[in-house]
């Protein structure tokens, strides 16, 4: 993707080097035990995961050390506020083509752990969304874990963060809600779960409808950015996670949607580029 020297986003906060300290960190152990707890034992995904994004509730510390990012992390930080800037502008001109107002989310760049309104975001729980803030949280070091998971490429992080902005539009349109409402009132944890999925797939549509609509606009892409988006969504599929992890896939556990259909609602809204495409049944 060719994007040096062009605008980048107004709405970063820059955290890295403000760690938070609570207690006992938690390690790639922690992370497999939640993994077992959701994926096995069909515990509630939030409850699994608290230890990985902490409890607001205990007492924290904030701790500034000096951080001084290389030239490459530099160059990153860079790119995701261009990125952003991309979903920034294609987003509020799809607004306004339906008589509406987009209201643009933030995003935060930290390392380790930084606080949140949904709890303490933790690099171990990767990229997420806050719904409470209507903030994007990233640790940049999830580059590395793209990569171990096949996923390389500056398109595979667009993918991610524009997936992050789909739960943003999620929220400001209010179908995050109707859907919370729709699980607390599902006779299982199979149906709940697949609620989920329907969320999680719709964010990867919406995505596409970004990358079709700011590829029109720039003509940035280049040879390869798609295949690096759809391996990324490939390697964040709930059976390809599952058989990472050492677990069987099945279905019923699934949380994100496998990657098949990762591939194919991100690939929806890319050929498409309408965001009324993206009805995954919610």
């Amino acid at each position: 993707m060719r994007w040096k020297g062009r605008e980048g986003s107004r709405n970063i906060t820059d955290r890295r080097g403000k760690t938070m300290k609570r207690g006992a960190g938690i390690g790639v152990g922690g992370i497999v035990m939640a993994l077992v707890a959701i994926f096995v034992f069909n515990e509630d995904p939030m409850r699994a995961l608290s230890g990985v994004l902490g409890n607001q509730g205990q007492a924290q510390t904030q701790t500034n050390t000096e951080y001084k990012p290389s030239a490459q992390e530099q160059e990153v930080a860079q790119f995701v506020s261009v990125v952003l800037r991309d979903t920034e502008v294609t987003w509020n001109n799809l607004f306004r083509q339906a008589n509406s107002q987009y209201k643009e989310p933030g995003l935060t760049l930290y390392s380790n752990s930084t606080p949140t309104a949904c709890g303490t975001g933790r690099s171990a729980s990767g990229p997420f969304y806050c719904p409470a803030d209507q903030e994007i949280y990233l640790d940049l070091s999830f580059l590395n874990e793209l990569k171990n998971m096949g996923a390389s490429g500056d398109f595979a992080l667009a993918y991610v963060i524009a997936h992050e902005v789909g739960h943003h539009i999620q929220t400001i349109t209010g179908t995050s809600k109707n859907v919370r409402q729709m699980q607390a009132r599902s006779s299982s944890k199979a149906q709940s779960n697949d609620l989920q999925v329907r969320m999680e797939l719709q964010a990867d549509c919406l995505a596409g409808v970004w990358a079709h609509h700011n590829e029109k606009r720039t003509g940035t892409l280049e040879r390869g950015d798609i295949q690096e988006a759809m391996q990324a969504a490939a390697s964040v599929g709930d059976d390809t996670i599952m058989k990472r992890a050492g677990i069987p896939p099945r279905k019923e556990n699934f949380t994100h949607g496998s990657s098949e259909q990762r591939m194919q609602w991100f690939n929806q809204g890319l050929r498409s580029g309408d965001y009324n495409k993206c009805d995954t049944g919610i």
